[in-house]
């Protein structure tokens, strides 16, 4: 296709061409000359003339001037081979420089399905990713039977009637979420079937990856977290609904816990979101570390949301929704953008055993910090403003008894260090420093300085333990790890 281009930056169509002059051509079987001066002709000429060196002005006479061209017929032209279109695409760096890139896109199709070719880049197919054929106009086939679905749809009743909406809350309020909702006559019959055969297909599917070892009977199926600024691994499974759990992956807001599929929805939660700290009540405070203080009962699905946290990384966790009967304390550390989570601590609000600790959690990115024995710290210190001596809940978790070992050692060496007379008192020593008598002798024995000896029990005062320990806080005393007592704002809550 041979087009001119005019003065004003135009295109311009082909060479035109008579007909009746081409049908006489062509049947005569000579080629003739023509001074027939086309449009596009004379255009070219004009170009021609202007493209000279030396430009003639032109003359304003009656005649107009002749052109001698030769008139080539479509038989006579030379086929041109069709090479696709190149489209100049803009490409923004990051420096803020623009450069174009040139990508190849055949000219076939057009994303309307309606012409056979396309002239931009907005009706290639190929840059929308379809191609030409999945832009043609749908088939009789496919007519007929999209047809055939909006006839079944059309089948779909108006509304409930009375009787039918009384049975389903019927059926909701004694099944509760163990079941289905009913879902006949809330839509058609055709898209309810469609329903049912992707029901069927995904669990078909789920039970081919557990039978490949994929997914096994209560293995965790989520195996990472998005928690702020942090993506973590988790531990162990955690009864998260099912929804959720199949994806593998969660986000959660850290100030709030809401757990979400994607990272656009907590994107858009997040700018949304006006929590910055934990619910509840501020009781302690020391620099940028808080603790507060939030019951179970006016705060349930945080703290549902904090247990179903928890057992991602505890073992032996039971506890999940019924948090009414519990306080949690939280500890944060606070920054220009909120109070973020570093553990917490739940107490049953009347424990008959006196219990001080029912689940404690250090959250995996600050373990190994000092943060853990500062939760059990606040935990006898709670227990010794209440005037009680206190115990952690059974069993304890590998990690969880390890830190209490840890903590008890240093409680024991830290009196044994102060105390300056010859016969000691295990009640005593449970009286000041709030530790059951079973656990300050379960400690004594572990670090064999527990000895019967003549039918008594004796202490041995290990000096160099206490050295060691002593040299351990030389190294800390700069450290703000340690929870101070005049820092504390809170009173026993009153049994409820």
């Amino acid at each position: 296709r041979n087009a001119g281009s005019s003065s004003d930056g135009t295109e311009d169509s082909d060479f035109s061409t008579d007909p009746e002059h081409t049908d006489s051509s062509e049947s005569d079987g000579t080629s003739r000359r023509s001074a027939r001066v086309t449009r596009s002709s004379a255009r070219l000429s004009q170009s021609s003339q202007d493209s000279s060196p030396v430009r003639n002005p032109p003359s304003f006479g009656a005649e107009e001037p002749v052109y001698s061209t030769r008139r080539v017929t479509r038989s006579q032209q030379q086929p041109t081979p069709v090479t696709p279109k190149k489209y100049p695409l803009r490409q923004t760096r990051s420096s803020g420089s623009e450069t174009e890139q040139v990508v190849d896109f055949s000219d076939r199709g057009h994303l309307t399905g309606k012409h056979e070719r396309h002239f931009s880049i907005s009706g290639c197919p190929l840059y929308h990713n379809l191609s030409a054929d999945e832009c043609k106009a749908p088939t009789e086939r496919q007519l007929r039977y999209k047809e055939k679905v909006a006839e079944l749809r059309k089948k779909r009743n108006s509304g409930l009637s009375k009787e039918q909406k009384e049975k389903y809350m019927e059926h909701r309020q004694t099944y509760g979420n163990t079941r289905e909702p009913l879902l006949e006559n809330l839509t058609s019959e055709y898209d309810l079937e469609l329903f049912r055969r992707a029901q069927a297909r995904a669990s078909e599917d789920l039970e081919k990856l557990r039978l490949q070892g994929q997914i096994t009977e209560g293995s965790n199926m989520i195996k990472t977290i998005a928690f702020g600024r942090y993506e973590l691994d988790t531990w162990y499974h955690s009864p998260y609904p099912e929804e959720y759990a199949r994806l593998g992956r969660l986000y959660m807001c850290e100030f709030c816990l809401k757990y979400m599929k994607s990272q656009t929805i907590l994107r858009r939660h997040m700018a949304k979101c006006v929590w910055k700290h934990p619910p509840g009540d501020e009781i302690y405070r020391k620099g940028s570390i808080s603790v507060f203080e939030v019951d179970g009962k006016k705060n349930k699905i945080y703290c549902q949301n904090l247990c179903l946290l928890a057992k991602l990384f505890l073992d032996h966790k039971t506890l999940y929704y019924d948090v009414e009967p519990f306080l949690f304390y939280v500890m944060t550390e606070a920054d220009n953008t909120g109070c973020h989570l570093i553990g917490y601590f739940s107490k049953e609000k009347n424990s008959f055993l006196n219990y001080n600790v029912s689940c404690i959690l250090t959250m995996p990115q600050y373990m190994r910090q000092g943060y853990g024995k500062m939760l059990i710290d606040f935990s006898y210190l709670l227990s010794k403003v209440e005037e009680k001596v206190g115990s952690p809940e059974r069993p304890l978790s590998d990690l969880g008894l390890i830190s209490y070992r840890s903590y008890w050692k240093e409680v024991l060496l830290r009196y044994l260090h102060n105390f300056q007379g010859k016969e000691i008192s295990i009640k005593e020593i449970s009286q000041e420093t709030a530790v059951n008598p079973v656990d300050i002798v379960s400690t004594l024995q572990a670090l064999q300085m527990l000895k019967y000896w003549k039918g008594k029990h004796l202490v041995l005062k290990r000096q160099d333990l206490i050295d060691e320990w002593i040299a351990k806080e030389a190294k800390r005393s700069n450290s703000n790890k340690i929870m101070d007592p005049s820092c504390l704002k809170w009173t026993p809550p009153k049994g409820t």
